[in-house]
């Protein structure tokens, strides 16, 4: 009986969802919006040198078909963003530690943002948005071929508390500091991106759903090379 009663909960247990056990998604892409998805643990020691990277970077805007992996994804987003400090620093520096910066993923299967204090992704927007994103960054093709773009956006008023009215131009920089960050890990990794700045800010807020005091700063398409 007690060999029986164990069956019965362990099958219980079995049937239930990821969110249901207290869990997270595995990103399958049949999470709803509102669904956490924990991602790999990224390597902190690992790759080709610093210098090495800096030699081969290179902007790329022409893409295999090949998907990027969650590994992969997990690496980028550590390096624009990564917690890498008991105290919360990141792995991009950010003036008085505000960190205003945000990344929003744009693939196939929605939108997902970036949460560095728990390495995860929070998908925000079920449905592709690509192609609205490709219409937004001026009919660059890069954007509408790659299996994902990382959109850099900053929350402007999060630095203006401290900085007044140099918040714009501390966002700025620690946005761009944020997008060779990236480019340099997409060299680690093989995969190619390019830095796109030619967008209309509006739009990429309307595709986003994004409030309209976020600054968007960059699209970088990532794909295989």
């Amino acid at each position: 009986m007690k060999f029986i009663i164990i069956l019965i909960v362990f099958l219980s247990y079995a049937s239930c969802s990821p969110a249901e056990k207290g869990g997270s998604s595995s990103g399958s892409g049949s999470e709803d919006a509102g669904d956490v998805i924990d991602l790999p643990s990224p390597d902190t020691d690992g790759g080709i040198s610093i210098n090495e990277a800096l030699s081969r970077r290179r902007s790329v805007r022409s893409y295999s078909e090949s998907d990027i992996t969650m590994e992969e994804l997990s690496q980028l987003l550590w390096s624009a963003q990564g917690i890498t400090s008991p105290h919360g620093f990141r792995t991009a520096p950010s003036a008085g530690a505000l960190y205003p910066i945000e990344i929003y993923v744009a693939r196939e299967e929605g939108v997902f943002h970036y949460i560095p204090q728990s390495h995860s992704i929070e998908k925000v927007m079920k449905g592709d948005v690509r192609g609205g994103l490709y219409r937004s960054a001026l009919y660059q093709s890069s954007v509408r071929d790659a299996p994902l773009s990382l959109i850099i956006v900053g929350d402007v008023k999060r630095t203006r508390v401290k900085y007044g009215e140099r918040a714009e131009r501390y966002v700025l920089i620690e946005g761009g500091c944020v997008a060779q960050n990236i480019a340099l890990q997409a060299e680690n990794l093989g995969l190619g991106t390019v830095v796109i700045g030619a967008f209309n800010d509006g739009e990429v807020r309307a595709v986003l759903n994004l409030p309209d005091d976020y600054l968007p700063v960059a699209i970088m398409p990532v794909g295989r090379k």
